[in-house]
């Protein structure tokens, strides 16, 4: 996310031009970083210590990976680099022999140039401006070009439909061939109902994820999700520097035919003259839209035109895993994970730093378990059991790598006894707490308050349940498959400044430097408070590691049965 453009915009650009218009082959883990630009590879105690883990963040962010773009040269440089450093430090390759296992994906770059996006009407036409007040994508591959021809407009609320919740925002609405316009978030977020769904925290109804899956579902053309900063959970720089670049999804046979054809963002100020133009007020139906019983409204006159034409990349990036073997029982694995990936060079966003070097998201995960692998492997005695450390790819583009970790495990599912996921280690001081995402899921939360209550700190549930953290890293992928996952972040509770304080680090992170050029890996920062954290995450590993205990889901968890049939098939 951040770093100044030491190397040239050509060279990027052209670089990335690379990426977009031709296949990608990268090779596996003799591959060698061949320039002098990449870091080299500090020496490292086998402890946690700050200096260690500032050297790893420093190296990961640094230019000369250029934001660590999946499939790209320099990004792939350094999916060589954490293998290298995994070799240095004592682990074995933990993929079938390799420190690398090949993720087979597909990239979608559209050109704006040769694309367009209007909404027609009796008013006359809508067409925002890319990348400013729209920014949209096709998420198939079947061919280069796609388009949409005057698909009427419906505005579906939400987009939900939940049975467990006597919510359907479909009923009596067919939408086959036809454009959803839908909000963000769950119902009753925006009005302050907490009896509906699950109160402040979002639910996976709520991620822009399910409503494209939906529509799918339903066989609609199109979606448009209209963008607002506090239900969204972040502004729309993030919508955005996501979205307006290279999109990558895993290879399959189909090229995504079963996905809607079109996926879009739309700005709030966009939203309100769209619904104007269907002689609709925006503001009074986004009230209503949380009202139950709510009914889908045509948005009369009203028909979407689209035509992208992409350049579609199909290339290998890579998981990289290593393993510390365990003395006694080496087949059963505790799994840390931490994506590797960030978003690369984005030749479009303002200002003459384009690339983004994801110094906090996620080079600070990274070197977290970095952190852990070297003291586990460097300690006076192996483990109990294994304890395998897994660095993913494509994370920023919808959580792809874990998925194919999930469904291509290196090892069966039902050995892997329980997971840590690292995502985004803000710097602060030390805190009294310790974050939880997703808190009251699983028994890994009383080890790690265990954990905390010898030093004085206890588990606290997300202050912020409403961004939806929870189905936003790579832990959910596992999660789906059953593996018990803990996603335990950086306390908000100070000790230096309280909850106030805690809160402030985590307002201005997101507002300047989430997924933007500015996230760049700063000597100043304060490390103690990330420290604390892994070593506390490193004894609750340890402990799993060292036991034959199996921590698992809480009864009644939604993924307590899929964790019950995966160890009963397995025996």
């Amino acid at each position: 996310m951040h770093h100044t453009l030491k190397t040239t915009l050509i060279a990027g650009a052209a670089l990335f031009a690379l990426a977009a218009c031709a296949d990608i082959e990268i090779e596996g883990p003799d591959a060698e970083m061949s320039s002098s630009q990449y870091p080299g590879h500090a020496d490292t105690k086998g402890d946690i210590v700050t200096a260690d883990f500032a050297s790893r963040v420093k190296a990961l962010a640094d230019d000369g990976f250029e934001g660590r773009g999946p499939g790209t040269e320099n990004g792939e440089a350094a999916a060589d680099w954490i293998a290298d450093e995994m070799k240095r430090i004592g682990l074995k390759p933990g993929a079938d022999g390799s420190y690398f296992q090949q993720v087979p994906a597909v990239t979608i770059t559209l050109d704006p140039t040769q694309s367009s996006f209007e909404i027609s009407g009796p008013k006359g036409k809508l067409a925002p401006q890319f990348a400013e007040e729209v920014a949209y994508w096709t998420p198939r591959f079947d061919k280069d070009a796609q388009q949409i021809k005057n698909s009427d407009l419906v505005f579906v609320g939400y987009g939900v439909d939940a049975p467990e919740e006597k919510w359907n925002d479909f009923k009596g609405v067919d939408v086959k061939g036809k454009t959803i316009v839908v909000l963000i978030n769950d119902p009753g977020f925006i009005v302050g109902d907490e009896t509906m769904f699950n109160g402040r925290a979002m639910t996976y109804y709520g991620r822009w994820t399910y409503k494209f899956e939906e529509a799918a579902r339903r066989g609609a053309a199109a979606v448009i999700i209209v963008h607002e900063t506090k239900p969204a959970a972040y502004g729309w720089q993030v919508v955005r520097n996501s979205n307006t670049g290279a999109k990558s999804y895993l290879d399959n046979d189909t090229g995504n035919a079963d996905q809607v054809t079109v996926q879009s963002w739309i700005t709030v100020d966009v939203a309100r003259d769209l619904f104007k133009r269907a002689g609709l007020d925006y503001e009074k139906l986004k009230i209503a839209a949380n009202k139950r019983g709510f009914k889908a409204i045509p948005m009369k006159g009203l028909k979407l035109n689209v035509v992208t034409h992409s350049n579609v990349t199909h290339m290998k990036t890579r998981n990289v895993i290593g393993v510390v073997e365990g003395a006694d029982k080496p087949d059963e694995y505790v799994l840390y994970t931490a994506h590797w990936d960030h978003i690369g060079i984005k030749p479009d966003v303002p200002g003459d730093d384009k690339i983004h070097n994801g110094a906090v998201d996620n080079a600070t995960g990274d070197a977290a378990i970095f952190e852990i692998a070297e003291k586990f492997a460097k300690a006076p005695k192996p483990p109990h059991r294994s304890v395998m450390f897994a660095f993913v790819t494509l994370e920023e583009q919808g959580l792809l790598g874990s998925e194919y970790l999930a469904k291509n495990p290196p090892v069966p599912l039902s050995k892997i006894v329980a997971g840590l996921n690292f995502d985004g280690l803000l710097a602060s001081s030390p805190s009294r707490d310790m974050t939880v995402v997703g808190s009251g899921a699983s028994e890994l939360e009383d080890i790690l308050a265990s954990v905390l209550k010898a030093d004085n700190r206890v588990v606290a549930p997300d202050p912020e349940p409403e961004k939806g953290s929870f189905y936003r890293s790579d832990h959910i992928s596992l999660a789906k498959v059953g593996v018990p996952m803990l996603y335990a972040g950086g306390g908000i509770d100070l000790i230096k400044g309280g909850k106030e304080a805690g809160q402030a680090i985590r307002d201005e992170y997101r507002a300047k430097y989430y997924h933007q050029p500015t996230d760049e890996y700063d000597p100043n920062w304060d490390l103690s408070g990330p420290i604390q954290n892994i070593k506390a995450l490193y004894e609750v590993g340890e402990r799993i590691a060292d036991s034959d205990d199996w921590p698992t889901w809480y009864k009644g968890n939604e993924f307590e049965a899929i964790r019950k049939k995966s160890l009963m098939a397995a025996h």
